[in-house]
This record gives structure tokens, sequence and C-alpha cells, in this order.
């Protein structure tokens, strides 16, 4: 499940102001409990079978699960490790790792990996992100996840295409390619005229054929990453610890400038249709297509069961266009990690634990809810077996996922401070108040906070 809108909070800003509240860590812990934290309540219940499996295989040992929602989560994490009360291990988000790293707050796994012969190569995804600049290994891949194209089948047929012309589409920046003229078509205004024909009232629109990718995501993991990256665009210099991120390249830019065609032409929503005064999102992406204001929408893996449990509505998923060629298609996939934490009183308990729920039948078991994605591709063969009488079909994500479509996201410093400087220039080119002008000093921007320590 990817993390996206959170604040850092660093050690020097919670000494003395939020240390009450936390208990439940290692220091609360006796000789033979385990304190796990996850922010994702999915997780949190998944997991608890793998706990009762290992408490039953070491008679005596206890692990604690504790979930917290996304506004507390880090705060009281950092919380704990100010008051020595932090959890023994814990689900942890990549952009917090050279914070966390940094500061030694987490437990070097390399010297476990060694003393067991613990096997990396298990994992499909996410084995360098939980590496830092020591280059020591600081964490275990938990889980991974990516983006997918969902559509309505019924407004699909409506407009007399197939799934497999959904599977089939390929884009361009110049024009949009088939992928453009699918959007157009689905896209119908409030008289029922189409987004293609003569007559289209593009400020009344009752149904959208795509959903919003111009969009304050920086990264673009859901938005404008699936088309960009297809033009060979990737996000940082380097795959790990970037310099800068290449907001300045002709062929991101190309990209932004075809995703803002889509707003002025009425074809995909703008930012602030769905969402109240403060910003926030009041509607689903599967609410959106369960009600018929979107016909497709590119959202995240870990949103594939919201949209089969839809009443009434028969979803589809497919792979995001592929690009210009016909052929390259290519996405991020992003990865969070399991951690120690540094001041565990019980690290050999720990590890433990942290390595069983590294291993193929702990996933398995945990992830047949189909609520995340395990990182082990035979849990992961397990999860899309189990799904598929429940209506979810996850065979789009283990396809990508094998044949080389997914690359991994861009481990990087200073996420927090990206995100609020990018995300307001990104926004206010997609509104117009900027124009390609924006990109330079974007770029520019990044450089100096992926640089600062």
């Amino acid at each position: 499940m990817k993390i996206r809108t959170w604040a850092a909070a660093g050690l020097a800003a919670v000494v003395g102001s939020v240390l009450a509240g936390c208990g439940g860590g290692s220091a609360d812990a006796g000789g033979n409990t385990v304190n796990w934290w996850t922010w994702d309540d999915h997780q949190a219940a998944a997991y608890q079978v793998c706990a009762d499996n290992f408490q039953k295989a070491n008679p005596g040992t206890t692990v604690k699960i504790s979930q917290y929602t996304v506004a507390d989560y880090f705060t009281k994490l950092t919380a704990g490790f100010v008051a020595g009360t932090a959890p023994d291990a814990f689900q942890d988000s990549v952009q917090y790792l050279q914070a966390y790293a940094s500061q030694h707050q987490l437990l070097p796994l390399d010297d476990y990996i060694k003393k067991d012969n613990f096997d990396l190569k298990k994992f499909s995804v996410g084995v360098n992100s939980w590496k830092f600049t020591d280059g020591k290994q600081y964490g275990l891949p938990l889980d991974w996840a990516s983006a997918g194209l969902y559509y309505n089948t019924d407004s699909l047929t409506k407009a007399g295409y197939t799934a497999a012309d959904v599977q089939n589409l390929s884009w361009n920046p110049d024009d949009g390619g088939t992928f453009d003229k699918m959007v157009a078509h689905l896209t119908v205004d409030k008289k029922g005229v189409r987004g293609d024909q003569p007559g289209f009232d593009k400020n009344n629109v009752a149904t959208y054929g795509m959903g919003q990718l111009a969009a304050k995501d920086f990264v673009g993991q859901v938005t404008f990453s699936a088309f960009s990256s297809t033009l060979g665009w990737r996000l940082g210099d380097k795959p790990e610890w970037p310099t800068k991120f290449n907001y300045n390249d002709p062929r991101f830019t190309k990209t932004v400038n075809y995703i803002r065609t889509l707003t002025d032409r009425g074809l995909a929503p703008k930012i602030g249709s769905f969402t109240t005064g403060g910003g926030q999102s009041t509607v689903s992406d599967a609410d959106l297509i369960g009600s018929g204001k979107v016909a497709m929408e590119l959202s995240g893996s870990w949103s594939a069961p919201s949209f089969a449990k839809l009443p009434g509505v028969k979803i589809g998923i497919a792979a995001p266009p592929t690009g210009p060629d016909g052929k390259t298609r290519a996405l991020s996939s992003n990865s969070n990690g399991n951690t120690i934490w540094a001041g565990t009183k019980n690290p050999d308990l720990t590890w433990k634990w942290v390595s069983y729920m590294g291993s193929q039948e702990c996933q398995t078991a945990a992830s047949k809810t189909g609520t995340f994605f395990p990182s082990i591709p035979a849990s992961m063969d397990a999860t899309t077996a189990a799904m598929k009488p429940q209506g979810v079909d996850l065979s789009v994500f283990t396809a990508m996922l094998k044949n080389g479509t997914l690359y991994p996201a861009e481990v990087y410093a200073n996420g927090a401070a990206l995100q609020a400087a990018e995300e307001p220039l990104l926004e206010s080119f997609y509104a117009h108040n900027r124009n390609d002008d924006v990109f330079p000093e974007m770029e520019k921007q990044s450089v100096a906070l992926l640089g600062k320590s």
C-alpha cells in the first residue's frame, strides 16, 4: 500500500511534546513479547494469522500487533524513539528510511541475514529499497504495489468497446493515440453527447472518460508516471538516492502537457472536481466509477478489492497503455518494509518474528485477503488464486510483475519536504496559473531538497 500524504515528524520536533499516549512499545514488553506496529488495518488483521502460528511454534512467546491511523502513526513512532517506548518492529515507508537510519533508530539486519542464511532473492521487489547509503540492509520487503487501469464494463460495452480494446491501448504525447480516442468516446455530457461528437459540452459532464490524472501527485505513481515512463523517462537521475528529479526533461513536460489537455477538453476532471473546500477527496476512486462519474480510473493495485465489491457494477482491470511504439509499457512499483527498532530489548526474538513474516508460509497465509500484495512471487500467485473466486482478477498485476513491466520506485531523501514543495507547483501548472516555466523551478527545488541531509 502506498503512503502518499504525510508530513514527516523529525525527532527534534517531538521531544517533550508528544511523549504521552505511546504505550505498547518495547519498553513495556516482557522478555518473550514482540510488539509490531502497522498503519494498515487490513495488514494488522491479516498478519494476526502469522502471529498465531508463530506463537504456537514458539510456546511462551507473545506477538502483539498494534495499528494506528496514518494521521497518528509516524508521530507516535517518533515519540516512541524519543521516550524509549517504540515497538520492537514496525511497518515502515521508504520515505522515512533516510531519517530513521541516519538517526540510528533502525537495527541493521545484515548480521542476522548472514547468520541465518536468509535468502533475500526470494523477494520479487523492494530489497534494494531498504538499503541505506551506508550499504546496510535495514528492512525486508513487506508488500508491493503498482497501478492498474480500472474500467466500468457497462460503460465500455455501451460505447462499443471490448476488454481487449482496453488491454491494447497505446498513447503518445502528440495526439494521445488510441487511449485518447477511447477516453473521448467514453466521456458523456449531461445531454448524452459524447466527447468526440459535435455539440459536446465540456462544462456539463455527466461521465468523464478518464479519472483524475491532473493531480498533485509529485511522483506520479497513479497519474503521469504510467505514461511518461513509456517514453523512457524516470523520476530520478538514478534509481537510488537521486540528486535531482527530472521535471525539466522534455519527455516529462510533454506528458503533463498532454494530461492537462484532457481536463481542458472536459475529458477528465480537474483538481477539486470531487473535493470539499478543504481539498480532501470526498469520493474514492472506486466510488467514482461505481456512481458513473468516471468510466476509467488509473488507481493503485491495493484498490482492487474495493472495486470488486461495488454493488451492481462489474469492473475490469487492464494494464495502463503502451507508449508510442505500441510495445513499451513501464510502471513504477513501490514496497513498504519491515524494520526493527535499534532500541529493542529483544533483538533476537524480534528478528525471528520479522524473518518469519518474510517467509513464504506467512506471506501466503496473510495475503489471502487480497488487501495487500506479498513480496514473495509464490505467495502472490496464491493470493491471485484465492481472490479469483471472489470476482477479483489480479492477473494483470502478476503479469506485469513477471514480464518486466514494473521497475522499482526511486529511493530518495526528504520525501515530506519534496511533497510540500513540488505539489503546489504542479497544481499551479494544471490550473494554468503557470506553464512550462514551472518545470525548471520544480527541478531546482528537487536538487536542493534531495541534497539536504
